[in-house]
């Protein structure tokens, strides 16, 4: 694909280049989906970016002989050219060849001719699906390198500090091999690190850190003066608003998990507040609480709220309305507004019932610290907001503290397609490849693996309660213990993690536990896992990001088996955690373990899962396959769609309220 960069914008703080956002229609929105249905099967052939081996393995004939001075010549000379013809392919391959040929001689990794596929797709703007285990991180560098040579500033983006610190040192020799500069940005950086960072041809951060970066620059600038009032500021004041600015602009991103970081996470806005503590607070909170205790879900006919575990929200009924109505008439002025007390109510509903400790928070040193659900991870100095947070932390007995107010806020739809050019990978994105290219124009283009999949994945054992469940999985941990072949026993909460470790504690089962209390020592315990007879518990692996090694032994004996003890909303994420097995052409088996007590089945295919259980108990579990098949495909399904009605309504809001924000005169 060419794409000229003779004309690409100036990356600088005054400039701040990012692509304009023109709001669509409904009309526009239904003839980009359309228009999809058409063009994408013809964007995501392989044959457009398979031809990129030959020519690259023809380009790198005459490179093997070379020195590495003559090797950065070559790039020198590359770099004039590409900055004037653009990502032209001829071009595109000499510069694939150069840095396959460096990275043999700098890091010992040679790129493999699916990489270099991968590498062209994403270079190309678009999305490559590879398997777990394809060596994604060195494929990034394709890209990165080729676009950094041709002066447009990188941006590679993942999901948390660890992985971000990891890859920028783990590949910055081969960067610096030709003279490109690497930056990382993680949580603890200062504004001057940060400012430094994005200073780099190459800036290696995760994606919460760039848009609260991001939104730091938007508050700031104020009302987004131009390029020219920033110049002539700076004139009159070394220390004006351009000296305060982190980021030059959103020139390209190369995201990795794309999944993740563009679908799962995007259901929740990136806000930036401010402590506002009001007066009594946590008495009103706390009245809250106890009068949300006394409603009833159904008892006796009465029914004081709905719970839709699905959607995660609870609506109060009118009689919930009514008995808080009667109860709030001697207590304070704050519960004289029927509009305000049913959403006090409401919230404190929500955070009895629906927000769970060990699941969706920890308490650490007196702090309620929010885990991140698809990472297993603490999210620090995150919080909710609305006086959730605070409602949250009466009901667990931690100080409070005071609620914040919204200074700034965006969508990672609305900020990802800032982007002047995006492009990315992950394991897992053909079952969200409609909504891809319907939010970010994005195709996916599945890549081949290097050597075929050896994974076994056979049918889920279906189990009436959890109790079975759970007394079956840990009799299927001590016999491959017994046998020496490593575990990984994939937990969908640090709850349920816990109580597994209990359960082989009292089996006298060695085993390692990784949950968000845990994280620290995740890459260690990670890398151990293929070790013979280790047994290692972990609640989402969702981009965990370190490669399990098997021992020869291991390898012999059918490699690491994943056991799945529960089966997640979403089917990307089994097979993120399925992934962690037969990666790179290693046996491995994934095992999965269901209750018809799991909450997919309560939250999202009820019915089927009750006729499920009566089958069970009249015919046993030989008519589990089909059935439980079809059940875990709807509940997830439906899921799914409800997810993806919540992102899609996010967007909306976004869009609207930035639309008002507009006309005020006000930014983001």
């Amino acid at each position: 694909m060419h794409l000229s960069v003779a004309n690409w914008p100036r990356a600088d703080h005054f400039t701040r280049p990012e692509k304009k956002e023109r709001r669509r229609t409904v009309l526009d929105r239904l003839a980009w989906e359309a228009a999809g249905v058409v063009a994408r099967p013809l964007l995501e052939r392989m044959s457009r970016f398979s031809r990129v081996v030959n020519a690259a393995a023809l380009a790198g004939e005459s490179l093997t002989g070379e020195t590495d001075e003559a090797l950065r010549h070559r790039s020198v000379n590359l770099r004039r050219r590409l900055r004037v013809d653009g990502f032209a392919f001829p071009l595109v391959a000499e510069s694939f060849a150069l840095i396959r040929e460096a990275a043999g001689r700098v890091l010992g990794m040679r790129h493999f001719d699916c990489q270099l596929v991968g590498g062209y797709v994403i270079l190309s703007g678009l999305l490559a699906e590879m398997e777990t285990g394809e060596g994604k991180t060195l494929v990034a560098t394709l890209p990165a390198i080729t676009a950094a040579l041709a002066g447009i500033p990188v941006h590679v983006i993942t999901v948390n500090d660890y992985l971000t610190q990891r890859d920028a040192d783990l590949m910055g020799a081969l960067y610096r091999f030709f003279g490109i500069t690497v930056g990382c940005v993680i949580h603890d950086k200062t504004p001057a690190q940060r400012r430094a960072a994005y200073g780099c041809d190459v800036t290696y951060c995760t994606n919460k850190e760039v848009v609260f970066d991001y939104l730091r620059d938007r508050i700031v600038l104020g009302h987004a003066p131009g390029a020219l009032h920033l110049h002539a500021e700076h004139l009159y004041n070394r220390y004006g608003r351009s000296e305060q600015l982190l980021l030059r602009g959103l020139h390209y991103a190369i995201v990795d998990e794309v999944d993740s970081v563009l679908v799962d996470e995007a259901r929740t806005p990136l806000i930036i507040s401010r402590s506002d503590a009001g007066q009594g607070e946590e008495a009103e909170a706390r009245q809250a609480l106890a009068l949300a205790g006394e409603l009833k879900e159904s008892v006796h006919y009465r029914i004081d709220y709905e719970v839709d575990q699905g959607v995660n929200t609870i609506t109060v009924t009118e009689q919930g309305r009514e008995a808080v109505g009667l109860a709030a008439a001697s207590m304070g002025t704050a519960w004289q507004s029927p509009i305000r007390r049913e959403e006090l109510v409401r919230k404190a509903l929500t955070a009895l019932y629906l927000y769970r400790l060990d699941e969706h928070y920890l308490v650490q040193d007196d702090k309620v610290q929010i885990i991140d659900e698809f990472t297993g991870r603490v999210m620090p100095d995150r919080s909710w907001e609305g006086g959730l947070h605070q409602l949250i932390e009466v009901k667990e007995g931690c100080p409070v503290t005071g609620q914040r107010e919204t200074v700034a806020r965006i969508s990672y739809q609305r900020f990802f397609r800032r982007y002047l050019k995006l492009g990315g990978m992950t394991g897992t994105a053909r079952e969200i490849r409609r909504e891809l290219w319907a939010i970010y124009g994005l195709p996916v283009v599945r890549i081949p693996t290097n050597r075929p999949l050896q994974r076994q994945i056979p049918p889920d054992e279906i189990f009436p309660t959890l109790a079975e469940k759970y007394a079956a999985v840990v009799q299927r941990v001590e016999a491959l213990y017994r046998q020496e072949i490593p575990v990984l026993l994939g937990t969908r909460t640090v709850a349920v993690s816990e109580y597994f470790s209990g359960l082989l504690a009292r089996r006298d089962i060695p085993h390692q536990v990784l949950n968000a209390k845990q994280d620290a020592e995740e890459a260690l315990i990670v890398s151990r896992a293929g070790e013979p007879g280790r047994i290692t518990i972990a609640t989402n692996m969702a981009g965990r990001g370190t490669d399990i090694k098997l021992a020869p032994e291991v390898a012999r004996r059918g490699g690491l088996h994943v056991l799945m003890t529960e089966r997640h909303e979403s089917g990307r994420v089994d097979r993120q955690l399925a992934g962690r097995c037969g990666r790179q052409g290693d046996p491995g088996r994934c095992e999965g373990f269901v209750s018809l007590e799991d909450p997919l089945f309560k939250d999202g295919s009820p019915g089927l899962a009750g006729r499920a259980a009566l089958l069970l108990e009249k015919r046993g579990a030989g008519l589990w396959k089909p059935l439980g098949k079809k059940a875990i495909t709807r509940a997830q399904r439906k899921l799914e769609k409800v997810h993806a009605g919540a992102r899609k309504r996010l967007l909306r809001y976004d869009e609207n309220r930035s639309d008002t924000l507009s006309f005020s005169g006000r930014s983001e």
